[in-house]
């Protein structure tokens, strides 16, 4: 497993990207990616020292984040890791008591490879993507006022 991103629920990117700018100092940010499978918008940030953020607006009332907002509970919403074979984790990970949230579903931002999202015995959120060899691409962004 290779470390990919922490999620963050935001009521806007743009707002996100603002305040991760003013408060981590992240310069460097992907493009935006629309992901209807998925029910976000979503874009990438890297603060200086190479901490990834994933920031995660719900497109609409269904989107499996929208209810972090509504409630104010899970904002700081997964970690990420990058994998060689998703069945395999996810098998071992079940094991060892984590439950998955839904099937296993494509993901616009990894290319459409397969990204799966389970809830470990702490009540944590970890997201599983099929894509080892992947690297988002940065960008140096212009602060936004």
């Amino acid at each position: 497993m290779q470390f990919d991103h922490l999620g963050l629920v935001v009521k806007s990117l743009a707002r996100g990207r603002s305040t991760l700018a003013e408060v981590l100092s992240i310069r460097a940010w992907t493009t935006e990616f629309r992901d209807e499978t998925n029910g976000v918008l979503l874009q990438f940030g890297r603060d200086p020292a190479g901490v990834v953020f994933e920031l995660l607006e719900p497109l609409d009332g269904k989107s499996p984040v929208y209810n972090a907002l509504a409630t104010g509970k899970g904002i700081l919403n997964h970690v990420a890791y990058r994998v060689v074979d998703l069945a395999a984790t996810t098998r071992r990970m079940r094991a060892a008591g984590c439950a998955p949230t839904s099937e296993p579903r494509p993901a616009v931002a990894y290319g459409g490879r397969n990204i799966q999202f389970l809830i470990t015995p702490l009540n944590m959120i970890v997201e599983l993507i099929e894509a080892p060899d992947h690297a988002h691409e940065f960008f140096r962004a212009p602060l936004e006022t």
